[in-house]
């Protein structure tokens, strides 16, 4: 930050005498400006400490000088006096109060160039404690990197280090991590999940972010973008592809503070970018531990997550099954949770099997990351044979049969639960609950392979008829429609008497009447399956 004019004419040897204007002793001097002209500020930029002798000014100049260099954004007048004038004409006092101009009085000994040379050393003396700080910023938010949680770490950091906010957001715009130094929201930051008025902030924040967002994302380039209102000043930045962080403050940046914040973008796209082989072995580790639940060998699954300082949930779990753009910010988000929640890869979509004490609460952190679909309470990760998986996801003893459920009944089975969790999820917007689809409750009694066979069987015609139309999802929306051919053919966007043509059709392929209501069950049946 540049010098002050109070610091200036402080400075003993220079031997200034401030004559008026001074309320505005403390406004920055960006610079010393020595003219003679009558008119001066064409040669300006505001800021400056103007010096004269007054060669060619008279008091009744005083009026329009003084109003001259107040419009051009002159920090203060230096009068010297001794050559023309042997004091400052009392009218440049006058017109300087009323203006509330600075006025100095620069005596016949101070050489103007002084004056010049004790503002250029304060100005660099300034930039060198800039740059020094900036040096000390990027060595604290470097070392910050170098923890356990370096991102994380950073954005805290940084928080602190402009004395403002600090946003990580997904490659979709959500938050990843919050920290807040301005003291409206807490000390600390916060992450999802984490109760605390942070996180409000935090999300709304985001979204009045969106647009600019989008801008980047479109971009042919990754560039960065700054805003501001009358209330603060942003920056948003991307970070390769790994997503975005923005930053703001009440006051604007300083070039000082645009390297330390492009500093912080380096750090965090580096620090991302390099955890991304560690984090796709620890998947592909977490889910050879989901195979090895569903295959029932819990303790070996238990023993493999110890080995990791891991540990499976205590059961009974619900299983979730999540369908995210990022599944590695919903997957750090689950793992910083209270309890923390293991997941794992599985097919394209992200596993977590929730302890049921914590169900809703998981769900409803993953719900901000994408598509959630739930399966039923009372799931058993030891599939009803080997180790039990205790509180604290500990090893218990070994069991035989299944293990009753928290209502007296019995557990169900991993596969069940996943299988359940995949179904919710078809109708997830973005949440769907097993226990809340219709028809499920019975299909849940079924065996699924011989359920999966008869339903490929008697659809199979229709599968393998060589016209364009599809008479698979006709016939869904036929049957979910009751039979309506309004309804029906409007959901499929066809005209009734097309669809009645592909009704007729259909009959024939299956050799069913679709007017009985038992073959329109089993048919309904095999839709859902």
């Amino acid at each position: 930050m540049a010098p002050t004019l109070r610091r200036i004419t402080a400075i003993v040897p220079l031997h200034l005498e401030v004559l008026a204007g001074r309320s505005g002793l403390d406004r920055p001097v960006r610079w010393v400006a020595v003219s003679e002209l009558e008119d001066p500020t064409p040669f300006l930029e505001g800021g400056e400490l103007v010096l004269t002798t007054g060669m060619r000014l008279s008091g009744a100049d005083a009026g329009p000088y003084v109003s001259r260099l107040v419009a051009r954004g002159v920090t203060g007048l230096g009068f010297g006096v001794g050559l023309s004038h042997d004091v400052v004409p009392p009218a440049f006092a006058e017109a300087a109060e009323s203006a509330g101009l600075p006025l100095v009085e620069v005596p016949r000994d101070t050489a103007f160039i002084a004056i010049g040379k004790a503002v250029s050393d304060l100005l660099a003396g300034e930039q060198y404690e800039e740059i020094s700080r900036a040096f000390a910023a990027q060595g604290r938010l470097t070392r910050a990197a170098l923890r356990r949680r370096g991102p994380v770490a950073v954005v805290d950091r940084l928080a602190r280090e402009i004395g403002g906010w600090a946003l990580l957001l997904d490659p979709s715009g959500a938050v990843r991590h919050a920290a807040d130094a301005t003291g409206r929201a807490g000390p600390g930051g916060r992450e999802p999940g984490r109760d605390g008025p942070v996180e409000d902030w935090a999300r709304e924040t985001a979204r009045s972010l969106e647009p600019e967002i989008a801008r980047l994302r479109s971009g042919p380039s990754p560039a960065s973008l700054a805003l501001a209102t009358p209330e603060e000043h942003v920056v948003v930045q991307p970070l390769g592809r790994r997503g975005f962080f923005a930053v703001g403050s009440p006051r604007p940046f300083s070039p000082i503070a645009h390297t330390v914040v492009n500093a912080a973008g380096s750090l965090l796209t580096l620090a991302l970018e390099q955890g991304r082989e560690q984090r796709a072995a620890a998947a592909q580790v977490r889910a050879a531990v989901l195979r090895l639940l569903l295959a029932g060998e819990t303790g070996a699954a238990a023993r493999t997550l110890a080995a990791l300082g891991m540990r499976l949930p205590a059961e009974p779990v619900t299983v979730l099954v999540c369908q995210t753009s990022d599944p590695d910010a919903l997957t750090e988000a689950l793992s910083g949770a209270a309890p923390a929640c293991f997941t794992a890869p599985w097919e394209g979509l992200l596993v977590v099997p929730a302890t049921d004490a914590y169900a809703e609460e998981v769900i409803a952190l993953a719900a901000r990351y994408g598509r959630v679909g739930a399966g039923a309470p009372g799931v058993d990760l030891s599939s009803g044979k080997g180790v039990r998986v205790g509180p604290g996801g500990a090893e218990a003893e070994a069991v035989g049969g299944a293990a009753p459920a928290a209502g007296g009944g019995p557990r169900l089975d991993l596969a069940v639960g996943l299988d359940q969790a995949r179904r919710a999820l078809a109708s997830a917007s973005p949440v769907a609950r097993f226990t809340e689809l219709a028809g499920q409750g019975l299909l849940s009694l079924l065996d699924p392979d011989a359920a999966a066979s008869f339903a490929a069987a008697i659809l199979a015609p229709l599968r393998e008829y060589g016209s364009r139309a599809d008479l698979v999802e006709s016939l869904r929306a036929y049957l979910a429609s009751n039979g309506h051919w309004d309804a029906a053919a409007q959901r499929l966007g066809v005209h009734r008497h097309t669809l009645r043509y592909r009704m007729k059709r259909v009959s024939e392929l299956l050799g069913r009447d679709l007017d009985d209501p038992a073959v329109r069950a089993e048919l309904w049946i095999a839709l859902s399956l």
